[in-house]
């Protein structure tokens, strides 16, 4: 399963703060990608720097993304929308020129729009229109020449136009709205801010199973096996974000994500972003549960198969090997804690199967292992 972490922005650890150096700081900790960010405004000063990291992402393939105005209102009149516009127009320049391969918008308030069908038909009526804009600037080639020390402009396909879930109430951007539209508008694709769906579903992200459902039902809606994700903590009350905060203080666990990644997630292909406040080392924390999740699951399998070859040798049923392994462990539970025996299961009161009666012990005893060494190898 190929999954690529990084924060959103430069490293809070960077000693020097330009793009580049952040790159090469981010590569340091093991993680591959960044997101960065122009949430305010695209200043014409930082295109020296957006060339350097453009060249450097192309030469390396170091994945590259961009995050566009965060203040957006493509619903609301027609001064709000085009002031909106002028702004996503920059950050389109500064994608083509970092070599992103997916740019971030938000949609904003309902405005003037009713939410369902009149709201969804007019954000995926602009997100059209930046696409084919997208098209336009990318691959130009009547500036080949201008562009012939990046030839990502004219080689590279353009830039995937990601459409954010939102983590408020009074904002376009459900999951629902969000998939509505890209799965109407080729070249868009959802950014699945996970603390935003997790604050707007009232806590919704709980268990490895919520988490499966989730990307199954992006599949689902919208094919493909490819997603951009963000991560973070949150505080929320009511249905909103309040705001981020590190994972290990949100009721956002990062752990039964990483668990279902480990156990279900070989068909995914996913980019995902730390917005936690404090970006790369919670990105490290990922990438760290991610593998702790993976040794979890092999060590699981070699219990499994030790415990089909015990059983097997003992000519019983795993599964009734199980049963009495674990009414072992209930027994020695309870009698270090001084209660009584917990009465045997249905399953470890089966007989054992013909191919063990040349074994000397009784049918109805439980199995007795050797040392509480090689109890602890089993479980």
């Amino acid at each position: 399963m190929p999954l690529k972490l990084g924060p959103a922005g430069v490293p809070l650890s960077c000693k020097g703060r330009t793009i580049v150096e952040g790159m090469d700081d981010i590569t340091a900790l093991g993680l591959e990608t960044m997101e960065i960010q122009t949430v305010r405004t695209v200043a014409p000063h930082h295109f020296d720097q957006y060339w350097q990291a453009g060249i450097l992402s192309w030469k390396t393939g170091f994945e590259m993304n961009l995050h566009g105005p965060y203040y957006a209102e493509l619903l609301g009149d027609k001064r709000e929308r085009s002031r909106t516009l002028s702004k996503m127009e920059a950050s389109l320049q500064a994608a083509k020129v970092v070599n992103a391969r997916h740019i971030t918008y938000h949609v904003g308030p309902y405005g003037e729009f009713n939410r369902g069908k009149d709201a969804n038909e007019q954000v995926a009526n602009v997100m059209a229109g930046v696409v084919d804009r997208c098209a336009e600037i990318w691959n130009n080639e009547e500036e080949s020449e201008d562009y012939a020390a990046f030839p990502w402009v004219i080689d590279n396909t353009p830039t995937l136009i990601g459409v954010e879930t939102s983590g408020r109430q009074e904002l376009w951007g459900s999951l629902e709205e969000v998939l509505e539209v890209t799965n109407h508008v080729e070249g868009t694709v959802p950014v699945l801010n996970l603390a935003h769906i997790h604050a707007r579903g009232h806590g919704r992200l709980r268990t490895s199973e919520d988490f499966g459902e989730l990307f199954d039902l992006v599949r689902e809606t919208i094919g493909g096996k490819t997603f951009y994700c963000h991560f973070s903590g949150i505080e929320h009350r009511m249905g909103n974000a309040l705001h981020y905060t590190q994972i290990k203080k949100s009721d956002l666990k990062f752990e039964p994500l990483a668990e279902f990644l480990a156990e279900d997630g070989d068909w995914l292909d996913i980019t995902m972003i730390s917005d936690s406040p404090l970006l790369e080392h919670d990105a490290m924390f990922m990438l760290q549960q991610c593998e702790r999740a993976q040794h979890r699951l092999f060590e699981k399998q070699a219990r499994d198969d030790r415990r089909n070859k015990l059983a097997v040798a003992q000519g019983m049923d795993p599964e009734e090997l199980a049963a009495r392994e674990a009414e072992e462990k209930a027994k020695r539970e309870a009698a270090e804690q001084g209660k009584p025996a917990p009465a045997p299961s249905p399953a470890a009161k089966k007989e054992s199967k013909p191919a063990a009666k040349k074994s000397t012990k009784k049918a109805d005893e439980p199995m007795i292992l050797d040392s509480e060494e090689d109890d602890d190898d089993l479980f």
